[in-house]
């Protein structure tokens, strides 16, 4: 079809050129509407499916429970004595009665009594109980006699320690502190102690308070114990020593015995007397005196800083001519504190006031051992310094420290600048250590100013140089070049400032005659 096409338009051309008409039939020209289509759809239907999801439903549970604890467990029920109020020397049964109140039965039970003012007769002072079951009682009993007299007592106390086992040998311990009611003295029918049936009297010396010349001490330190003496008892103690640093005169409780007071075998390693021995004498004290006594010490170089307790005994008669001993204790604490110098490690420039000068100051240890020391501040009420705080540290014994501040003073004059060091002592407390140094401020410095109508040193007055216009240095520059005075101008002093000196006029030789020849 499209070859006849074109043939019919090729004729059509040839009759057109040919001059003829020839109707031609009106073609209409399509474009081709013939596009491929494609309706091959690949589909995938095979699609695995995954059913085999593992599901844990084991879940543990842990519904242990612990079993409740088992022990045996001591109570007292009940304690008292036999006679129910003591007496002093006279023995006594003291009776506790136990319970085991613990689920588990008690195995090898016994109870230890101690007592400071009682001692424990027969059994020495353990009563064993043996095996007590849940629930079980047992009662323990121990006989006593006081030590001392009990006077101005009104309970004694009585420690009971119970220790026992369970089933599976664990070792329990139970301490009950009880206590039991003092009547007085015994008649002494007894014992066959004699004592007074109104009651014991005696004497009873104790240190109410004590204090030290110097303080803190220090080792090398030579100071002063002052000590106030008391006699808390009820009767006059007689021929009363003091002894420091422990010791005893005769034997306590009995009568003296010869060799006198024994006072030498003290402790003296880090406090030893100075100027007099350790033992004093201090006369009659009666019931309520008081004394003050001092004892002259030295602490020793090679003590180390700590707190160290003193023995002192106090050996006196009783009113029936026994000797009583009564040992006292006090503490005195040592310090290492730092020695330190604080100075200028060279002369200071000379300070003017309102204008800052160098401070070269140095810290030096002169101690012995090694000195940690904290910040050290640097102050002044007369002026202000910058940079003088900073921290020290540790200081070997010789070792220095420096520090360069900037001192500005307000005021002139010798002014003082105070230096404080902080630091830690052997206790764990906060100290400071204090110096001042003393500088000298000079006026401040001011140069003076040339006054005009004041003459200077060389006596001749000082005259400004004038002002001069354009046109006058413009004049003195022609005449210069005429070789002419250029010079500038000098101000002119008024006659009136000038200073008139009259001179002699020298006579001739010959006196009048040289005036008569003339004539």
């Amino acid at each position: 079809m499209f070859f006849k096409k074109k043939k019919i338009i090729i004729f059509g051309v040839i009759i057109a050129l040919m001059g003829l008409s020839i109707p031609v039939p009106a073609y209409t020209l399509q474009t081709p509407t013939d596009t491929p289509t494609f309706t091959s759809t690949a589909t995938t239907t095979n699609t695995p499916t995954i059913t085999n999801t593992p599901t844990i439903t084991f879940t543990p549970t842990i519904t242990l429970t612990p079993a409740p604890f088992n022990r045996p467990q001591m109570a007292v029920l009940s304690s008292g004595a036999d006679p129910s109020a003591i007496k002093s020397l006279k023995e006594f049964t003291f009776s506790v009665k136990l319970k085991n109140a613990g689920s588990v039965t008690a195995l090898n039970a016994q109870v230890a009594f101690t007592s400071a003012d009682l001692v424990p007769t027969n059994t020495g002072g353990v009563v064993v109980l043996g095996t007590m079951a849940d629930g079980g009682v047992s009662t323990a009993s121990q006989t006593f006699v006081s030590t001392t007299y009990l006077y101005g007592k009104s309970v004694v106390a009585i420690d009971a320690t119970v220790t026992y086992y369970d089933d599976g040998g664990t070792a329990y311990t139970d301490k009950f502190t009880l206590s039991v009611p003092v009547s007085g003295a015994s008649s002494g029918s007894d014992t066959g102690v004699t004592s007074t049936p109104t009651g014991v009297r005696n004497g009873q010396l104790i240190i109410s308070s004590y204090g030290m010349t110097v303080d803190p001490l220090q080792p090398g330190t030579q100071f002063t114990l002052i000590m106030t003496v008391q006699n808390a008892g009820n009767d006059k103690a007689q021929r009363v020593t003091m002894i420091v640093g422990g010791g005893s005169s005769g034997t306590s409780g009995g009568t003296p015995q010869p060799g006198g007071v024994s006072g030498g075998s003290g402790e003296f390693t880090n406090f030893a007397p100075v100027g007099t021995s350790n033992i004093q004498s201090l006369g009659n004290l009666g019931a309520g005196e008081m004394q003050q006594v001092k004892q002259d010490l030295i602490v020793n170089v090679s003590t180390n800083p700590g707190a160290y307790p003193m023995k002192i005994t106090f050996s006196y008669l009783n009113s029936k001519g026994e000797t009583i001993n009564d040992e006292q204790v006090i503490t005195l604490l040592v310090f290492s504190l730092p020695n330190i110098e604080v100075n200028f490690y060279r002369p200071p420039d000379t300070f003017f006031m309102g204008q800052p000068g160098a401070l070269p100051i140095q810290i030096i240890n002169l101690g012995k051992r090694t000195s940690v020391l904290g910040t050290m501040k640097v102050t002044s009420k007369d002026g202000i310094v910058d940079s003088g705080e900073t921290l020290v540290g540790a200081l070997d014994a010789g070792g220095y420290f420096t520090l360069d501040a900037m001192f500005t003073p307000d005021v002139a004059g010798e002014l003082e600048l105070d230096v404080v060091i902080d630091y830690t002592d052997d206790f764990n407390q906060a100290r400071t250590v204090e110096r001042k140094l003393k500088v000298t401020v000079e006026e401040a410095f001011i140069e003076p100013t040339p006054d005009p109508s004041m003459p200077d040193a060389g006596g001749e007055e000082f005259i400004p140089a004038s002002d001069e216009t354009f046109l006058q240095k413009t004049w003195r520059f022609i005449l210069g070049l005429f070789g002419l005075d250029s010079a500038p101008p000098t101000p002119t002093v008024p006659d009136s400032e000038i200073p008139t000196e009259e001179f002699p006029v020298p006579s001739s030789p010959g006196g009048a005659g040289g005036g008569g020849g003339k004539g």
